[in-house]
């Protein structure tokens, strides 16, 4: 819940859905329709920023996506590497800190070192904070704070709600607010499973290529409208 204004959600999750879709409807190859929903992103996450959102975490390649086409993955692993790179000047300038939430695993050394220039150079910024949910599973996180639970040598006694939140990726990341998908498909796919508990959903028929800052000002006002419920 954000303190400052129920009216507006403090976390805000997108799960980015349908590039290909778009890009089939528009006779263009997968690797467009991927282009296309890389070049409208910083726009609509600047928009949600600027009006009061303090995190923004976006679904960006699933530990699932590995399975498709070979060129389809490299081309993804590259776009990554230019918006973590090509862009990180225009993200930094905003003054957006950026994390990147996700396995390491499978990676490669371009990929980790895009990632930790990233996380490194926006480290101070107060503006807002983008996770990137890259490589990304949300029982996979789960099975990673468990198993570094075990590591640690946590007994059964004292693990709390509180102790696992603080094995996440990224634990100082909030519960989501609001989870925004696209493409019109309404399920969550395994995003966020820990912090989305009492998040508000909402489904766009809109593909993510298509989606203006219009859109995502129809997404809070939305929001601003929901009576909001925690178990009461």
């Amino acid at each position: 819940m954000n303190s400052a204004n129920e009216n507006i959600p403090k976390h805000v999750g997108i799960i980015l859905d349908g590039n290909r879709r778009w890009a089939r409807e528009h006779g263009l190859s997968p690797m467009e329709g991927h282009r296309k929903g890389s070049e409208n992103f910083g726009d609509a996450v600047k928009y949600l920023f600027n009006n009061g959102v303090s995190y923004v975490s976006a679904f960006v390649f699933s530990t699932e996506n590995w399975k498709r086409a070979e060129e389809e993955v490299s081309f993804l692993m590259n776009l990554v590497i230019k918006l973590t790179g090509d862009r990180l000047k225009e993200f930094d300038d905003a003054g957006i800190r950026l994390l990147i939430l996700g396995s390491r695993e499978r990676l490669s050394k371009n990929v980790l070192k895009a990632i930790e220039k990233t996380e490194k150079t926006t480290a101070g910024n107060k503006k807002g904070t983008l996770a990137l949910c890259f490589n990304y599973g949300g029982q996979q996180e789960l099975v990673d704070a468990c198993s570094s639970l075990v590591r640690d040598g946590v007994s059964a006694d004292a693990i709390t709600p509180e102790v696992i939140q603080s094995y996440l990726y990224w634990p100082e990341v909030p519960d989501v607010d609001l989870i925004v998908r696209t493409s019109g498909e309404q399920r969550l796919s395994g995003f966020m499973l820990w912090r989305s508990t009492y998040a508000e959903l909402l489904f766009l028929d809109k593909h993510w290529p298509a989606v203006t800052e219009e859109d995502m000002a129809s997404a809070l006002a939305e929001f601003a409208h929901r009576q909001r419920r925690y178990g009461a």
